[in-house]
């Protein structure tokens, strides 16, 4: 168990708090691309901090604060322009860096004047990859967005699915690295919500072991069922947690990498971004939108819905309360890659307090930088899971392409991949 102090030293994300210092350090998904084709301008709230993010009529991206520093009205209601984003109120614009660019009335009355120029507010760096808006918040100058390889695969169909949840971050990020809850919260429970049944599924047996090793990228997590072997991939390959907050779930040629965003010490923006690559033989896939969906949360009672898989995280992570009170944990020896991930957590702290950069943080790699990540050939052993080339001269659009996807996921059991 942890002190309070410990508690909140951890899942803190405000400026100046250990934990929102060294996550400002790091690029974070806060929008899918598309959204912004439908309005340009989006409320949002990252790390405790409330912003708008717009695209300009040139299609230059933008992340600034969202109240105007002339009468404080929210710039979500603004109007893009070429160069940047207008108050409504009283057309004031600011550019991509927070800088006042125009005041009309101001520059007719005082066609010399200058005070525009001392009118700036906050503005973040913002990049699009695979469908995600990042944005970073930390100190500049900004570290490379990383090219994690699932984002970056050629000839690939992308899905992101969207869900904002009433919890700390790090209660997601926990789950990560605790490969028992698979067998319960997944296996056993979704047997007995989809079949009344009190007991594992078929082919799915009870834990044997786990393992934790810390890799360059962060925390692999191992595991043998019964059933299997450590010549199986679960074991061999294991899985990633990537640091400080991503999840990568799937095996090659099919995978979703989970992103836990921290709107503030209460909430997540959680983000995951489904991945199919084909085979080589697949004639080259290209989507103009990557699509994406908001998840409903909750049945028509209001209750937390229990299927699909993913949902049922959602519901262990949110059920803990809008902060876990760790100090009243009871951990066992399930909760060991908990326990690693927590120290790893604390000593990347430090490394920020020093002035350092913490673990994968970028800067010196080619701008066209490919990341690999441990993937494993076939997941839970299901030869379902291996990659399914296309029939010759398959033509079906990319959102039936997607469809396909998640349905070879649904038909090896997996309806999302689990965790």
């Amino acid at each position: 168990m942890l002190s309070a102090e410990r508690n909140e030293r951890l899942t803190g994300v405000g400026r100046g708090t250990p934990g929102g210092e060294l996550l400002r350090r790091y690029w974070h998904p806060v929008a899918a691309t598309s959204e912004l084709e439908h309005r340009a301008t989006k409320p949002v709230r990252l790390l405790g901090e409330d912003l708008v993010l717009y695209r300009n009529r040139s299609g230059t991206y933008g992340l600034i604060e969202r109240l105007c520093p002339h009468r404080r009205v929210d710039l979500s209601y603004g109007i893009p322009e070429q160069n940047g984003l207008r108050c409504m109120y009283h057309g004031w614009m600011f550019d991509e860096s927070g800088q006042c660019i125009e005041q009309p009335f101001e520059e007719t009355v005082h066609p010399d004047g200058r005070f525009k120029e001392k009118v700036k507010i906050a503005g973040y760096p913002v990049q699009e990859l695979a469908g995600l808006l990042f944005a970073y918040l930390g100190p500049l100058p900004e570290p490379l967005l990383p090219r994690w390889e699932p984002l970056v695969w050629e000839s690939a169909v992308r899905d992101i699915g969207i869900v904002e949840l009433p919890c700390n971050w790090l209660q997601c990020q926990e789950n990560s690295l605790d490969p028992v809850h698979n067998e319960w919260l997944h296996a056993y429970l979704t047997n007995y919500v989809r079949n009344a049944k009190h007991e594992l599924p078929a082919g799915r047996g009870k834990h044997l072991k786990i393992k934790f090793d810390v890799f360059e990228n962060g925390i692999i997590k191992r595991r043998v069922e019964e059933g299997f072997t450590e010549d199986d991939d679960d074991w061999k390959r294991g899985h990633p947690a990537l640091f400080p907050n991503i999840l990568h779930v799937g095996s090659e040629g099919r995978c979703t990498m989970q992103f836990r965003v921290p709107i503030d010490d209460v909430s997540t923006m959680h983000f995951t971004c489904y991945a199919w690559q084909g085979a080589p033989s697949t004639p080259r896939l290209t989507q103009q939108t990557i699509p994406y969906r908001y998840v409903p949360l909750y049945d028509s009672d209001g209750r937390f819905m229990l299927d699909p898989i993913l949902h049922q995280d959602y519901v262990a992570w949110a059920t803990q309360g809008p902060i876990a009170q760790r100090s009243y944990e009871r951990l066992g020896e399930s909760d060991i890659g908990i326990i690693l991930f927590r120290k790893l957590l604390n000593e990347q702290m430090d490394v920020v307090a020093d002035g350092g950069d913490p673990l994968n943080v970028f800067r010196d790699l080619p701008a066209d930088h490919v990341l690999p990540i441990p993937l494993e050939k076939v997941k839970f052993g299901n030869a379902a899971l291996t990659n399914r080339p296309l029939e010759a001269g398959d033509t079906s659009p990319v959102r039936d392409l997607v469809q396909r996807a998640l349905d070879s996921w649904s038909a090896a059991g997996v309806s999302q991949p689990m965790c």
